[in-house]
């Protein structure tokens, strides 16, 4: 009878493609280990994406692929995942307890940015990782509404100059709209809301986030400038819908964060499609295949389109959005979705950038 080997054994593991990395785990070095004696394997995976709610399901497969080996007694597959810290723009450093920035931002209002920024963070958390959201919207601030913030409520203080996120949902939380009332117009000009954004994000004391969601206002103005060169941000996502108007703006979007060096991870369509309550007739109202046009002319990932829904916008106002609403419904998964595939591409970008070793040279 022929004993299996470690090479059966890899090329067993192979034959799994992670649909979020797009490779092989062992390609994408996710396989920290392999321990074959007698039979009997146990095999130790580390992914590099939050994914709490895959680990039990990738061990499963991966069991059933390595106990089909001809000679294999037993197999004992653990699967986990580790977030790491992602490169940011060359000059900046990265945040203290902050692994990863990620701006959420398009160059249009009214696509429904904030509520998907909401979402994507309850997802992340929903998948085990630490997750922060800074409302950097300083004029029309939402996250408080959002997240079922009470008006009056207002952050605490540490070492009289830090403010302590404000908690909801399993969420660290940080707006302007914590420190001003709801009927207060914040009448300032760029600069001043430029230094607001950054005292915001520098003076909060984020408790050891893997990821800090930032909330773009829409624009291309100071504040997103500001974020460019003083913010040490991971990556970024474009929400859109599949509206002409919109593609136009979300590819300003994209091109601003080309021209200074913070990648796109991905386009999400918003309200790609209404689906009638009443009779369920589907209806594209916004014109259809927007989000994948963008994203092929690009170069980059559709990561996922959302329906219009009155859900969706009922349980945003209500202070509590969907995926903290309805942990299980359809919408949720849809938003887990999306946020595996954003930080799986993140976690690409890290592989991505090699450190080479410096080669001196000296004649004899």
């Amino acid at each position: 009878m022929r004993h299996p080997n470690r090479v059966d054994v890899e090329t067993a593991l192979r034959s799994y493609q992670d649909p979020y990395l797009k490779q092989d785990l062992l390609s994408a070095d996710c396989i920290k280990s392999i321990d074959l004696q007698d039979g009997k394997v146990r095999i130790t995976v580390e992914l590099s994406y939050p994914a709490k709610g895959l680990c039990s399901g990738i061990a499963q497969l991966l069991t059933s692929k390595v106990e089909d080996i001809s000679g294999i007694k037993t197999v004992d597959v653990s699967v986990d995942w580790q977030v790491n810290s992602a490169p940011v723009q060359s000059q900046l450093d990265v945040m203290e307890g902050v692994k990863n920035i990620i701006a959420v931002a398009s160059a249009k209002g009214g696509v429904g940015k904030s509520t998907t920024a909401a979402n994507l963070a309850l997802a992340l958390a929903k998948e085990g990782a630490r997750v922060g959201v800074l409302d950097a919207d300083i004029y029309g601030p939402s996250m408080g509404l959002m997240f079922g913030i009470q008006e009056n409520q207002r952050p605490d203080i540490q070492d009289n100059c830090f403010f302590v996120p404000i908690e909801a949902h399993g969420i660290q939380l940080m707006s302007m709209a914590f420190l001003v009332t709801e009927d207060t117009p914040i009448v300032w000009r760029g600069p001043m809301v430029s230094g607001a954004l950054q005292q915001l994000l520098t003076q909060t004391a984020w408790d050891q986030l893997d990821y800090l969601i930032i909330d773009m206002p829409p624009g291309t103005g100071d504040i997103q400038l500001t974020l460019a060169q003083k913010v040490p941000v991971t990556g970024s996502v474009i929400v859109t819908t599949p509206q002409d108007l919109a593609l136009i703006d979300a590819k300003k979007s994209i091109e601003m964060f080309h021209k200074v060096d913070i990648p796109v991870l991905g386009v999400i369509e918003n309200m790609a499609v209404h689906l009638c309550s009443q009779c369920g007739h589907m209806e594209q109202l916004f014109g259809e295949n927007g989000g994948s046009r963008i994203a092929e002319t690009y170069a980059t990932n559709l990561l996922g389109s959302l329906p219009l829904s009155i859900m969706i916008r009922e349980q945003a106002d209500a202070g509590k959005p969907t995926v903290a609403a309805e942990e299980d419904s359809q919408i949720t998964m849809i938003y887990c979705d999306i946020a595996r595939q954003m930080t799986a591409q993140l976690s690409l970008k890290n592989k991505d950038k090699t450190v080479f070793p410096e080669i001196s040279m000296t004649t004899d």
